[in-house]
């Protein structure tokens, strides 16, 4: 098992708190249709520091806890921030790798509108692919 130093708990203690502040501080754009959540630009750290996996992973279990979709977030849009983080960790090109958490968010998180609140599936996935593509592509 490997140990972690001080420094580097600080370090995702920082990472994982940011994600959350964020997204929590502009929740009126963070969840639902629009999904503008400007803590997803923290996702790209993962390219260039594999480490930030888990941080990030919990931030977003710990921001999806005040989610109108609770059980969806907590599962499913968990998930699609792993894949994605861990996706942007194997990519050689940092490009590419943003598209990551566009696609998967857009797909996995409309499944979710679509079931909590009857949200047109492919509007959803329009709207949430162009807030994630700004978030972290832009």
């Amino acid at each position: 098992m490997q140990k972690i130093s001080t420094q580097k708990m600080v370090i995702f203690g920082i990472i994982a708190s940011l994600y959350v502040v964020l997204t929590y501080a502009l929740g009126s754009i963070s969840y639902m249709g629009v999904q503008f959540r400007v803590s997803e630009a923290l996702v790209l750290l993962c390219f260039y520091k594999k480490d930030y996996i888990f941080p990030l992973t919990l931030g977003c279990f710990i921001a999806n806890l005040f989610s109108p979709m609770l059980a969806w977030d907590l599962t499913a849009g968990v998930f699609a921030t792993f894949l994605s983080l861990f996706l942007i960790s194997k990519s050689k090109n940092i490009y590419l790798a943003s598209l990551f958490p566009v696609i998967i968010n857009a797909v996995i998180v409309s499944i979710g509108l679509k079931i909590y609140f009857e949200a047109p599936f492919w509007l959803s996935m329009l709207q949430v692919a162009i807030g994630e593509f700004v978030c972290v592509s832009v």
